[in-house]
C-alpha cells in the first residue's frame, strides 16, 4: 500500500510559479512511476506528467512541456512539480500518483488547488 500527501498549492499571479510536493510513504517499488495530474473545474482529470522512480525519465502533456518540471528525492520519497510560466488554464486541483511503469496509477493523494490568476 502506498500512501500520497500533496502540498505547495496556493494562489499566484500568471506569469509567476509554484512548486507541488508528494510525499509517499508505504512500499514503493523501483519499477513505479510517479504522475502529476490535474482536474480544473467542471472539466474531467488530465495528465500533466510522470517520472520514474528509479531512473527518472520524464515525460510531459504537451500543454505543460516547457513550463513544468518534474524531479524526485528517492532518498526523501518525494517527487515535486516544478511549475513556471503558469497560466490561469493552469488552475485546478493537482494529483499525485503512482503505480508499476505502464500499467495505471492505482494509488492517488488527496490533491491540493492551485489558482492562478490573470
Amino acid at each position: 500500500q502506498v500512501q500520497l500527501v500533496e502540498s505547495g498549492g496556493g494562489l499566484v499571479q500568471a506569469g509567476g510559479s509554484l512548486r507541488l510536493s508528494c510525499a509517499a510513504s508505504g512500499r514503493i517499488f523501483s519499477d513505479y512511476a510517479m504522475g502529476w495530474f490535474r482536474q480544473a473545474p467542471g472539466k474531467e482529470r488530465e495528465f500533466v506528467g510522470r517520472i520514474t522512480w528509479s531512473g527518472g525519465s520524464t515525460y510531459y502533456a504537451d500543454s505543460v512541456k516547457g513550463r513544468f518540471t518534474i524531479s524526485r528525492d528517492n532518498a526523501k520519497n518525494t517527487v515535486f512539480l516544478q511549475m513556471n510560466r503558469l497560466k490561469p488554464t493552469d488552475t485546478g486541483v493537482y494529483y499525485c500518483a503512482a503505480g508499476p511503469y505502464g500499467t495505471g496509477y492505482p494509488y492517488w493523494g488527496q490533491g491540493t488547488q492551485v489558482t492562478v490568476s490573470s
